[in-house]
């Protein structure tokens, strides 16, 4: 009971300041593109750390050391594939998105796809925003569903009320401030789960290595006991089984390449192209440290517990925290695991809000007075906001897959891997037009629904296949249906 009232100190410390700290930086906000994009202000090192906070949420500190501690060795083509596309999405997409969003002054992800495609513009904002709108309620109860986890895991109360609780700290923040509150809070976010994924699997190296019965006992009988997988790259398949094992991996790759609208409205919201390799420098570098430390947590677990050792392979971070550090420590750096789930909830909320308020619900609503539009305005997005946290919590209870790792792939593919192939033919294939827009969304959306509800993906990934169906729809649709194409406008 000592142990839990430290804990409850820590956090609800934790939580009071950094409702504090969103609702000061919602004292800013003016505007529809405060709201929504920060005014396109964002200093470099803001937009990183928030991307990359917003980026990993609680797939880095619960779903992949989870999948580490499940599958050991394994795990290794997950990272690799997401840490490549991190580097290149930072590389080679992020100043190209940041230069297009101050061309076409844009609020919204979809937006920016509909001004490079005016002739089919209003019906790219509809479908791209619905579809996001759809896949985000999955990706939010992730959030919803891990932060339960967690403090089911450190208080031992019902994961659904833990659910809730998480809930009520993301909520009203991100209504009052939205963008620009959301990704100051990521700020502190991203350096909490930063200092977790650095000092945890460093004092857990200590801590196995001051315990020699793991090697001498715990460790040989555990691997003797869970086969050859978990010392094997591919988790023992061989020949063609082994190359499905890589890119299942590797697939998640694709999803980084300007598909995810959560991390593209973090380079579309930076100043100016010197903040932009600043961000650069900072994202890649925090991308390495952190994919290294979520897998080192997993394996630790596999060392302290055994394989099979806990009940439940996504509790491993806490549950390793809480053996290798007094209580006091363990809560300040569990609590990153609850920064990744809020940093990335809160993100997901309101660029889903900003999707459904700036390009349906506000276009069909009749403008009063301008003189309250403004005001007006800012109303419609925090109640779309507000009712879309709602509508998600109450889905998450609902949720087919209790594994965070399942979901996140699972819109990882439906999102990721259909707008990747939208944003890089739109930056790079000038003859890729709006028809093929449309129907490459519809398709991915469509694919990734029935390829995963059939079963299929467990076979061969989704992330993969949506991405390679996708690509080669919009290449096809593009040469059979071209489009003369209109003066790009402000449409």
């Amino acid at each position: 009971m000592e142990h839990q009232g430290q804990f409850l100190v820590v956090m609800i410390a934790y939580v009071v300041l950094l409702v504090m700290w969103g609702l000061y930086q919602g004292r800013k906000v003016k505007t529809d593109s405060d709201y929504s994009i920060a005014g396109r202000n964002l200093p470099g090192w803001v937009a990183a750390l928030s991307e990359r906070a917003t980026g990993e949420s609680s797939w880095a500190l619960l779903g992949l050391p989870g999948m580490a501690y499940a599958t050991g060795l394994t795990e290794i083509w997950t990272a690799l594939g997401c840490v490549a596309g991190i580097i290149t999405a930072w590389a080679a997409i992020a100043w190209r998105l940041r230069d297009e969003a101050e061309k076409y002054q844009v609020n919204t992800f979809t937006e920016f796809i509909a001004k490079k495609h005016p002739e089919m513009g209003q019906k790219i904002r509809m479908v791209g925003s619905l579809t996001i709108v759809f896949f985000f309620f999955f990706y939010v109860g992730a959030q919803f569903l891990g932060g339960g986890k967690t403090l089911h895991t450190i208080f031992g109360i019902d994961p659904k009320l833990g659910m809730l609780i998480t809930a009520v700290i993301i909520i009203p923040y991100t209504i009052y401030g939205g963008f620009r509150s959301v990704v100051y809070t990521d700020v502190i976010q991203a350096i909490i789960m930063i200092v977790t994924l650095i000092v945890g699997p460093i004092v857990g190296i200590i801590f196995v290595a001051s315990h020699p019965e793991l090697f001498a006992q715990s460790i040989p009988q555990a691997l003797a006991k869970a086969g050859s997988t978990y010392k094997s790259l591919t988790g023992a398949a061989t020949g063609f089984s082994a190359g499905v094992v890589i890119m299942s991996g590797f697939s998640w790759f694709f999803g980084y390449l300007g598909g995810q609208p959560q991390l593209s409205m973090r380079f579309m919201a930076i100043k100016d192209p010197g903040q932009a390799r600043r961000a650069r420098y900072i994202g890649i570098v925090w991308t390495v440290i952190a994919y290294m430390g979520a897998l080192s947590i997993g394996w630790l677990g596999i060392a302290i517990f055994g394989p099979g050792g806990l009940k439940d392979q996504e509790y491993v971070m806490p549950a390793v925290l809480l053996k290798i550090f007094p209580p006091a420590i363990a809560a300040v750096l569990i609590t990153g695991a609850i920064a990744a789930m809020i940093s990335t909830a809160d993100s997901l909320l309101i660029l889903s809000a900003s999707e459904l308020s700036e390009n349906i619900i506000k276009p069909a609503l009749k403008p009063g007075p301008k003189k309250e539009k403004a005001r007006q305005s800012l109303i419609h997005s925090r109640l779309v906001t507000a009712g879309l946290a709602a509508v998600a919590l109450i889905l998450s209870y609902f949720s087919p897959s209790k594994l965070i790792f399942t979901l996140v792939s699972y819109v990882w593919a439906g999102i990721g891997g259909t707008f990747s192939v939208v944003i890089l033919l739109t930056l790079f294939w000038k003859r890729f037009h709006g028809k093929a827009v449309i129907v490459t969304i519809m398709v991915g959306l469509l694919f990734t629904i029935i390829w995963s509800v059939t079963g299929m993906d467990t076979r061969i990934t989704s992330r993969l296949l949506t991405f390679l169906v996708t690509g080669l729809t919009a290449i096809l649709v593009t040469y059979a249906f071209p489009v003369k194409r209109v003066p790009e406008s402000d449409q």
